[in-house]
């Protein structure tokens, strides 16, 4: 249809080739649909119509733009940890520091932090693994003094009789 009902056997790389550019530059598709009107043009000529044609091999295939991730410079985390409720901002500071996911840095317990060797346990992460994440050295005190307290806490629950 775009070449007038030309018969496709009677096309060349040239019209093709104009077909695919309109698709991508006219029709504004994404590569993925320019890519699969391509692969449609190669099953037709070569399944269908029975025409060795090696030049559509050749055609240019489209590609995605890559997309640079979004980072946020030094300044901009430290500032926006600030905006943090005191009481969430060691996790959210062990998860900047650690790359752990939100649903890793809940889960963590006490026996998954290894001290002495700088380590934390990161047990079913993403896709179901466990992996080591690095401890960073300007948590170590906090962390500490954290889990001092939650094991006082557990402690106090206990002896109010609770689990």
């Amino acid at each position: 249809m775009f070449h007038g009902k030309v018969h496709p056997r009677n096309l060349a790389k040239l019209e093709v080739e104009s077909f695919l550019t309109h698709l991508a530059v006219d029709r504004k598709v994404t590569p993925s649909t320019q890519n699969q009107a391509l692969a449609a043009l190669i099953f037709l000529y070569a399944k269908v119509l029975g025409v060795n044609m090696p030049w559509l091999d050749d055609v240019v295939r489209a590609t995605s733009p890559m997309r640079l991730p979004v980072v946020l410079t030094k300044p901009e985390v430290l500032r926006l940890i600030e905006k943090v409720a005191v009481a969430q901002r060691l996790v959210v500071r062990l998860m900047y520091g650690t790359g752990m996911r939100v649903m890793e840095a809940v889960r963590l317990r006490v026996l998954d932090v290894d001290f002495s060797s700088g380590l934390i346990m990161v047990r079913d992460g993403k896709g179901r693994k466990d992996r080591r994440a690095i401890l960073p050295l300007s948590l170590i005190d906090e962390l500490r003094a954290q889990i001092e307290f939650s094991i006082s806490q557990h402690v106090r629950d206990r002896a109010e009789g609770y689990g």
